[in-house]
């Protein structure tokens, strides 16, 4: 059915599809469910070669008691900024920290990045984590600490000189440079690899193509990172009130002395 907590059934079948090497979207297909559901369902439980439907049932169910536990009666109840369904929010984080952990980052580092990515600011402060994701300091520590490594968090000190931690576009940017620079150094070895067993040899061979294949990919990602951020930080530069008129004219802007021919 459509909606709702998964079924211990429904968890069955996804361990046989998952058996039989089934993509996430065709289980999905066949439960009538979101993919989304179906990936968080998996890699939260062990991942696709690990997963037990009868584990990941139990799993969801301590889950589910202790967040009764945690949550104080009426806490459901406190108004979400901007009318937003609370529930809908919180599967929603749920959705895009399993996004973070497929692309290779463990539990903790990608909760942390999909609490400041969802929160209206794009900030937190490390006692602000611990609350939300009801963590120790010393896991949120150890988070961001791994989130700096890889460019995609900046820290600032607010006006109480409380450390802010930052996710917005630029820090986006800056991953994406810093995820090319450590390709490219893959290449340099790479290359050095080449010299080392002889230009002729098999094993030199795989590691040229190696270091070309990865080459191209780290100039693209540089390139598209710089195109991206040149075309989607620029602001629109707001009419001129003098010459009004003129500014509609098309080709104005290109051609400057077009006007006076």
């Amino acid at each position: 059915m459509p909606g709702g907590r998964l079924t211990q059934q429904e968890r069955q079948q996804i361990a046989l599809g998952l058996a039989d090497g089934l993509a996430y979207a065709e289980i999905a297909r066949r439960l009538g469910r979101p993919t989304s559901t179906v990936t968080r369902e998996v890699m939260r439980n062990g991942g696709p070669t690990a997963y037990r439907a009868d584990l990941a049932h139990r799993a969801t169910e301590r889950r589910t008691h202790r967040r009764r536990q945690a949550a104080p009666r009426g806490a459901d109840a406190s108004p979400q900024p901007y009318g937003r369904d609370a529930e809908a929010v919180r599967e929603f984080e749920e959705t895009f920290t399993t996004v973070m952990m497929a692309s290779g980052m463990t539990a903790m580092p990608a909760r942390v990045m999909a609490s400041l990515s969802l929160s209206d600011e794009g900030s937190l402060t490390a006692s602000e984590l611990v609350r939300r994701l009801q963590v120790s300091p010393a896991s949120v520590s150890k988070a961001i600490a791994f989130l700096e490594s890889q460019s995609l968090v900046r820290r600032e000190r607010d006006e109480r000189r409380r450390e802010r931690y930052i996710v917005d576009d630029d820090v986006w940017y800056q991953s994406m440079m810093a995820s090319a620079r450590a390709i490219a150094h893959v290449v340099e070895v790479a290359r050095q690899g080449v010299d080392v067993l002889g230009p002729d040899t098999p094993a030199a061979a795989r590691l040229e193509n190696v270091a070309r294949f990865l080459d191209f990919v780290a100039e693209n990602t540089a390139r598209a990172a710089e195109q991206a951020r040149a075309v989607l930080h620029t602001k629109a530069t707001p009419p001129s009130t003098a010459g009004a008129g003129d500014a509609d004219e098309p080709g104005a802007d290109h051609e400057p002395g077009a006007d006076r021919a």
